[in-house]
């Protein structure tokens, strides 16, 4: 059988560009298909969108070649506070604060708007040889055999690879056309994202208001910016997204409070519908899943291409050692390695995020009692706290190569 690529990856949003760029810098041919045209998201104006990195992510780019690239463009998260609340009555008494000088490593995170993070993958892959990409194109079949897996792309042609690479999101086509079912819920809630202006300085503190129905976090942009993830029911989401901007404002400020001055949209809105959905199996025959493909989780933490990039880096690591050893990277054993290493652990964490949106995101007096006397008890226990910190960061426990900021 003849081979294009080593690796065959779909999708080309972000944890598919950095897969193939930790591939390809150890050895490994790489072919990224792209649903989106090349530039269509490294657009020069903001459109709103924005992640919050975690340590270990930070570390991951680095290692990659690409947080070089993005540093410039990003704002430290120095501190993080999470209370409950309710619109118009400020935070509860009882809320947990986290403070980077708790820590060695630095800011517990950064913000970083997605038109630079991901035209700073485009211009590393467009630099790496081994890295094909190619845009606007999507997969219509795939079939695997003893020795390769043969994907159709959606101009006719042919393409055949060692391994195929799902980073194709929640509505994984890749794990679809394999067989691999889901299990997962809907949440009832729809976040509302978009970014704000406002008159007072943030300090590089990020907000994590509990209210009655879903969580809101305000995440420190570069400037007097705030990017905002706003959890709603989805019947009145539905309301307030069809609201215009000034009436939008008009709903946002009750809930995010004065403490930042006045308000003003910086950038577009966008609506995502809530759900926790994680793949019955992360690999199939010459096949691994990535990120949302693998696990959709709630944005509650922010955590979602977080551990997307764990992925990331623990596929790469299983690959490349077994490219080194002579393996065929795309054998049944090779790939279970990948599953043993991620599986329980994302699991264990998007269950973990879906207690903790369900016990905040309502308002039984006897469950906001409990939760509020639990963050006072979290926050008075420095070891506890520098252990929740620790772990949010990515940096708990023995995180693959690339997330302890090494090569492979």
């Amino acid at each position: 059988m003849a081979i294009d690529a080593d690796v065959i990856i779909t999708g080309g949003g972000l944890n598919g560009p950095a897969l193939a760029l930790a591939l390809a810098q150890a050895g490994i041919t790489v072919v990224v298909i792209d649903a989106q045209p090349a530039r269509a998201r490294a657009a020069a104006e903001f459109d709103g969108r924005a992640y919050a990195l975690a340590i270990a992510s930070k570390r991951l780019l680095g290692a990659i070649g690409v947080w070089d690239r993005v540093e410039g463009e990003t704002q430290p998260i120095l501190e993080i506070k999470a209370s409950d609340g309710r619109p118009g009555e400020g935070p509860a008494p009882f809320f947990l604060h986290f403070d980077a000088a708790e820590i060695e490593e630095g800011p517990m995170g950064f913000m970083l708007e997605d038109r630079h993070l991901y035209a700073a993958f485009l211009d590393a892959m467009e630099a790496e040889a081994r890295i094909t990409h190619l845009p606007a194109t999507t997969v219509t079949a795939q079939e695997a055999g003893p020795a390769g897996i043969t994907v159709t792309l959606s101009d006719g042609r042919e393409l055949t690879g060692r391994v195929l690479a799902g980073c194709d999101g929640r509505a994984s086509g890749t794990a679809e056309r394999a067989g691999i079912r889901r299990t997962g819920w809907g949440y009832g809630q729809t976040a509302l994202v978009c970014a704000v202006a406002h008159e007072r300085p943030h300090e590089g503190i990020a907000h994590q208001f509990f209210m009655p129905s879903g969580p809101l976090a305000i995440l420190p942009l570069q400037g007097n910016r705030s990017s905002i993830v706003w959890s709603e029911t989805e019947k009145e989401a539905r309301a307030i997204a069809a609201l215009n901007d000034e009436d939008f404002l008009a709903v946002l400020r009750p809930r995010f409070g004065d403490f930042l001055g006045r308000i003003e949209l910086a950038g577009g809105r966008f609506t995502y519908p809530l759900s926790l959905t994680l793949a019955d199996s992360y690999i199939a025959e010459r096949l691994a899943l990535v990120g949302d493909a693998a696990h959709g989780v709630h944005p509650i933490a922010g955590q979602g291409l977080n551990f997307g990039f764990r992925d990331v880096g623990a596929l790469a690591e299983v690959l490349v050692e077994a490219h080194r050893r002579g393996e065929d990277i795309g054998a049944a054993d090779v790939l279970e390695r990948y599953q043993r290493w991620r599986r329980f652990d994302a699991t264990a964490l998007a269950l973990g995020m879906d207690t903790v949106n369900r016990l905040f995101s309502n308002d039984n007096p006897l469950l906001r009692a409990a939760r509020d006397v639990g963050m006072g008890i979290v926050g008075s226990l420095p070891g506890l706290r520098r252990a929740f910190i620790r772990q949010a960061a990515g940096i708990a426990g023995h995180p693959p190569r690339l997330l302890q900021g090494h090569p492979l």
